[in-house]
């Protein structure tokens, strides 16, 4: 499966789409999810953002030894796509040590 989670922008085909943090990570938790995309601003940031989701991959990832989809981010919110991209670069480190021990 592939996810793509924004508010407006329109899903590519073959993409599932989701407008929400949680429902990215409850679809991450079924184990089907391939590839995600993330925006960062989805429109309530109470709710959560793009980011949010990085954050549950990467304690996944630490904790629960989860295989990360291939992540992708679609934000224009520049700033908040150096932090999400920093969180990927963190999973993958803990990927790649995983394997390495």
């Amino acid at each position: 499966m592939r996810v793509y989670l924004d508010d407006e922008r329109n899903t590519p085909e073959g993409w599932t789409r989701v407008y929400w943090p949680d429902e990215a990570v409850s679809l991450l938790n079924s184990g089907a999810v391939v590839e995600i995309s993330l925006d960062h601003d989805l429109g309530d940031d109470e709710r959560g953002t793009g980011y949010d989701v990085i954050l549950w991959i990467e304690e996944a990832v630490a904790l629960r030894g989860l295989n990360p989809p291939i992540i992708f981010i679609h934000s224009a919110n520049s700033s908040a796509r150096q932090k999400m991209e920093a969180g990927i670069a963190a999973i993958q480190r803990m990927v790649i040590e995983r394997k390495v021990s």
